[in-house]
């Protein structure tokens, strides 16, 4: 699974309230969350992330409440993929389950750039940045597969169709 974009960078500790703050958790439509996703730091996030971009953060992404909505918004805005030195343990399994990843690379906002285009390997975590390859903690098994059917929710309904088969 190969995933590229141009990348927005963020810092360390970007917890779930400025993913998504919690004013809007009472709206259930993805494209309206993604609308207000990272609004506290950069309220034209939206109109960037709609092209398709690669989130690049440093320590602990998505620390916080554990809210399911954070990585449904980050997805439904046009983010690919995210790259942090860590994630919140929560955050990780919620984006994984919803489709979106997640890999983590140590020095993740020393080694890339805000604006660089980067190609990752979501497999191997290998991230190319220009000539440079770097390598970052890829995602395999179960939640490889989840990744590759969309997230949970299609995982599940394509493990039904097998089984029934």
């Amino acid at each position: 699974m190969i995933i590229e974009g141009p990348v927005i960078k963020f810092g360390d500790k970007i917890d779930t309230d400025i993913i998504i703050p919690a004013r809007y958790l009472k709206y259930t439509d993805p494209q309206y969350l993604a609308q207000h996703v990272m609004e506290p730091l950069d309220p034209e996030f939206y109109k960037k992330a709609s092209k398709g971009v690669i989130i690049v953060a440093g320590k602990v992404f998505g620390m916080g409440s554990s809210r399911e909505q954070a990585a449904i918004a980050l997805k439904a805005a046009g983010v690919k993929a995210v790259v942090a030195e860590s994630f919140a343990r929560i955050f990780y399994r919620n984006a994984i389950n919803n489709g979106l990843p997640v890999i983590t690379l140590p020095n993740s906002t020393k080694e890339i750039d805000e604006n660089s285009y980067v190609k990752i390997d979501v497999e191997t975590g290998e991230i190319l940045v220009g000539n440079k390859v770097l390598k970052g903690k890829g995602i395999t098994g179960m939640a490889l597969e989840i990744l590759q059917a969309g997230g949970i929710m299609e995982y599940l309904k394509k493990m039904q169709t097998v089984n029934r088969n």
